[in-house]
């Protein structure tokens, strides 16, 4: 098996920094918040063994990628563009995407926009929703009542990074234990947990975060891995994804309601607020993702699909892209 190899690519804002394993048909890893390219260590060594050239992506803002000041430089159509010289760079004609969380809903959009370069895609724990309806900030902000929806949250500038960027690695910790089935809050027998998604008024997002305790999943090496990102880099390019939400909405007004009609695969937790919030999409796929060619709730399982249950992911990814030919 051949070693990861990290690499620099350029890419429309600067540099694109990637980790590659294998030789074969091009397979690109998305991430989403708040991660980076090794939160596919699991699926490299997996994809490359069964023969593909897998490449895992610090998404623009992360990682060792550039990161620019202006939130507009995060628009969907941007990352989009991203990934297209990404594709360009390596030297390949096309690439099968893969993403989890907003490299979920980078990969999709990536599908819709450039048929062209991307001939298949999966999807982890975010289902695909199209372009088009109300203004997303409007939307986010009518969520929680008087609680504030943990994206209206990080969508004011500096106010997210205010509450993180003193103790990166603790607020970490608590936030991937928050959404892990083996540590996420749980309903008592007479009290039902507050909810990490939300904010009280005053308060902070962290406030509602379990303590203490690691997820199965994550060991103090991975946390460190992530920790040390982040603390080098700061977190307003991570976060500026959600706040170019409403530019997207203008950029892609032309596209509402399209589906993605390649071949595709969705992968989710049972555990999930991603799954169960956004149930309504996962019904729709049908009109949606027309070309879906199978979608797997894992039973017991929260937000990090693919590093809680990274063999079922593994095997769930390698038979679908056995399936539809994945290029070859």
């Amino acid at each position: 098996m051949p070693r990861l190899t990290h690499r620099l690519v350029p890419g429309p804002a600067g540099r694109i920094h990637l980790v590659e394993q294998g030789t074969g048909p091009l397979v690109l890893l998305l991430h989403g918040f708040p991660e980076s390219w090794y939160s596919w260590r699991h699926q490299l060594p997996v994809l490359a063994a069964a023969g593909y050239r897998a490449v895992a992506v610090d998404v623009r803002g992360y990682g060792r990628s550039s990161k620019p000041e202006a939130v507009a430089a995060y628009r969907m159509t941007e990352l989009v563009a991203d990934n297209a010289a990404v594709v360009e760079a390596l030297g390949e004609p096309s690439a099968v995407l893969v993403g989890h969380d907003w490299g979920a809903t980078i990969a999709a959009h990536s599908a819709l926009l450039r048929r062209d370069l991307f001939p298949a895609v999966a999807l982890l724990s975010v289902p695909y929703t199209p372009p088009g309806g109300p203004r997303p900030s409007e939307v986010f902000a009518g969520i929680g009542g008087e609680e504030e929806f943990y994206v209206s949250y990080f969508q004011v500038p500096g106010r997210a990074e205010r509450e993180i960027e003193p103790d990166v690695r603790g607020w970490l910790a608590g936030f991937y234990a928050a959404l892990s089935a083996d540590t996420m809050p749980t309903a008592g027998a007479d009290h039902v947990p507050a909810d990490p998604h939300f904010v009280a008024p005053g308060g902070r997002l962290r406030d509602r975060f379990p303590v203490g305790r690691l997820p199965a999943w994550l060991t103090e090496d991975d946390l460190d891995v992530y920790a040390g990102e982040f603390e080098r880099t700061g977190l307003t390019g991570a976060l500026n994804r959600y706040r170019a939400m409403d530019l997207d909405w203008k950029d892609l007004a032309a596209h509402a309601g399209a589906p993605v009609r390649q071949p595709s695969l969705f992968l989710g937790g049972t555990l999930d607020a991603s799954t169960t919030w956004l149930s309504d999409a996962i019904d729709a796929f049908p009109t949606t993702l027309p070309g879906l060619r199978a979608a797997h709730l894992l039973d017991g399982c929260g937000h990090w699909i693919q590093q809680e249950r990274p063999e079922e992911v593994g095997r769930h990814l390698t038979d679908w892209l056995g399936s539809i030919g994945a290029g070859r």
